[in-house]
C-alpha cells in the first residue's frame, strides 16, 4: 500500500510540491477573503463551549446484541428505527440534531437528552441534518429530497424545498447558505430563509458527496461516475474537473479539505484516496489500499465489493491524513513523504472518522458498535467506548474533544464523555 509512483497522473504532477502542509485540519470555518456578491455573510465567531455538567443516566434497555457494556452518559431513545445522522450546534455544542429511518428528526439537549422540539413533516428517512454556522438554524433533509429549515430559538419551520433524491447536505461555514447534492447530478445552493437559489449541473449521475471549502467561495463535489468538480459558488462555473485517469474508477464516497483549503482529498469505492491541489486541480498523489483479503477467505463474487474508502480527513496540527476503509483498516498517511505511517486494524468496517481539532488524535466509529480514539503519532489505540447493541451509523465530536455523540441501528443516540476537556 503505497502512494502512486512513476509517470502519469498517479504520480507527482509537474512541479507540484506539498509545501503548505503545516496547518492541516478538518474542514472548519475560515475567514472569508471577500464576500460573495449575492450572499450576506455573517461573521460571528463561535463561542467556546463551557464544560458540561453531566447527568448520568442508567440505560438498561439495550436490545439483545453485541454489547451489554454501556459506557455512555446519556441515551436519547425517541427514535423508533435506525438513527442515520447527528450534528452538534457549532456555537455552544450543547444541542444535537438526529435524523432517522422513522422519518423523524429531533433537536435535543446533549447534557441530559431532553427534547427541545421535533422537526416534523418528513415522509421518508431523514438522512441529513445540521446546524448553521451560528446555530441560528437547523436543516433536516430526507431521502426523497424534502429539505426543511427550522429556527432553533423559535422552534419553528422557516423554509422548505423539495429536490430530487437527496445524497448530501451541508451548511456554508460563514453564511446562512445551504448546499445539497441530489441523485440527478445537480448541486443546489439556497440562501436561507429567502430561498434564493442556484444550481450547479454535474454529469447525469448522482452527486454522491460534497464539501464547501474553507474560503466559502468554492465547493468540491464528487460523483458516481468517478469524477470530481471544484465549483465557483459565486460564478456558478466549474473551475476544475478530475475525470478519466485523474478521476476515480468507481463512485466517490467522501471528500475532505485541509484547514486552509489548499488540499482536497477524495475517497472512492475503488479503494483509492487522491490528494488534489485545489488551486490547480492537479492530483498531487494517490494513496492505494492493497486489494488483498488474505485475512479471510474470499467469497464468490464478493471480492470487488469487499473494500472501499468510507471516510477521510486531515489532521490540524501535523501533516497527516487519515483514511477509513470498509474492511476495518484505518490508514494514517504522512503527507510530507506521501507514505503510509500507520495501519490500525478494526474488527469490522469503519463508518466514519473525525480528527480532534487541536491534536493528532483521530476518532473512528465502526460496524461493531464501538467508538475508538487513536494516537496518529504512534498508531496506538488510546481508548474504546461501547454501549450500542448495533452498528454506529454516524457520530460527532464537540470542540474541546470531551464528548462524542453517536447514532446507531439500535434506534438510539448516545453521549459518551471521552476525556477531560483539558487533555
Amino acid at each position: 500500500m503505497e502512494p502512486g509512483e512513476g509517470p502519469g497522473p498517479l504520480g507527482l504532477h509537474g512541479d507540484e510540491e506539498i509545501i503548505e502542509v503545516v496547518e492541516l485540519g478538518p474542514l472548519g470555518p475560515d475567514d472569508l477573503a471577500e464576500e460573495m456578491e449575492d450572499v450576506d455573510f455573517e461573521d460571528e465567531g463561535a463561542e467556546e463551549p463551557d464544560a458540561e455538567a453531566w447527568d448520568s443516566e442508567d440505560d438498561e434497555g439495550l436490545e439483545d446484541g453485541m454489547e451489554a457494556q454501556d459506557d455512555s452518559e446519556v441515551t436519547f431513545s425517541l427514535h423508533s428505527a435506525s438513527v442515520f445522522c447527528v450534528s452538534l450546534d457549532p456555537k455552544t455544542n450543547t444541542l444535537a440534531v438526529t435524523g432517522g429511518e422513522d422519518d423523524k428528526a429531533f433537536v435535543w439537549r446533549v447534557s441530559d437528552g431532553e427534547l427541545l422540539f421535533e422537526c416534523s413533516g418528513h415522509k421518508d428517512s431523514v438522512t441529513c441534518a445540521g446546524f448553521s454556522h451560528d446555530s441560528v438554524f437547523v436543516a433536516t433533509g430526507d431521502m426523497s429530497g424534502l429539505i426543511k429549515v427550522w429556527r432553533v430559538d423559535a422552534k419553528e419551520e422557516v423554509w422548505s424545498f423539495e429536490v430530487g433524491d437527496l445524497e448530501w447536505m451541508e451548511w456554508h461555514p460563514q453564511a446562512h447558505v445551504l448546499l445539497a447534492g441530489t441523485a440527478d447530478g445537480n448541486t443546489w445552493m439556497w440562501k436561507i430563509p429567502s430561498g434564493d437559489c442556484k444550481t450547479f449541473q454535474g454529469p447525469a449521475c448522482p452527486a454522491t458527496c460534497g464539501r464547501i471549502l474553507p474560503d466559502g467561495k468554492r465547493a468540491v463535489v464528487g460523483y458516481e461516475d468517478g469524477t470530481m468538480r471544484i465549483w465557483d459558488l459565486k460564478q456558478g462555473i466549474s473551475l476544475h474537473v478530475l475525470k478519466g485517469q485523474d478521476g476515480h474508477q468507481d463512485p466517490l464516497t467522501c471528500v475532505a479539505s485541509n484547514q486552509d483549503g489548499s488540499l482536497i482529498m477524495t475517497g472512492s469505492v475503488d479503494c483509492h484516496a487522491k490528494l488534489v491541489n485545489s488551486a490547480t486541480g492537479k492530483v498531487v498523489c494517490v494513496f492505494k489500499m492493497e486489494s488483498v483479503t488474505s485475512k479471510a477467505p474470499i467469497g464468490e463474487g464478493e471480492e470487488a465489493e469487499s473494500n472501499s474508502v468510507e471516510s477521510l480527513g486531515f489532521c490540524n496540527v501535523m501533516p497527516l491524513a487519515a483514511v477509513g476503509y470498509l474492511d476495518g483498516t484505518l490508514a494514517i498517511y504522512d503527507l510530507s513523504t506521501q507514505s503510509l505511517r500507520h495501519k490500525c486494524q478494526h474488527e469490522s468496517g469503519i463508518v466514519q472518522l473525525l480528527w480532534e481539532e487541536s491534536s493528532a488524535v483521530v476518532y473512528t466509529c465502526s460496524l461493531d458498535g464501538a467508538v475508538r480514539l487513536w494516537d496518529a503519532r504512534s498508531g496506538k489505540m488510546i481508548s474504546e467506548y461501547r454501549g450500542h447493541s448495533a452498528e454506529i451509523l454516524d457520530f460527532a465530536v464537540n470542540k474541546d474533544a470531551s464528548i462524542v455523540v453517536t447514532t446507531s441501528g439500535d434506534h438510539q443516540a448516545k453521549v459518551f464523555c471521552v476525556q477531560r476537556p483539558d487533555r
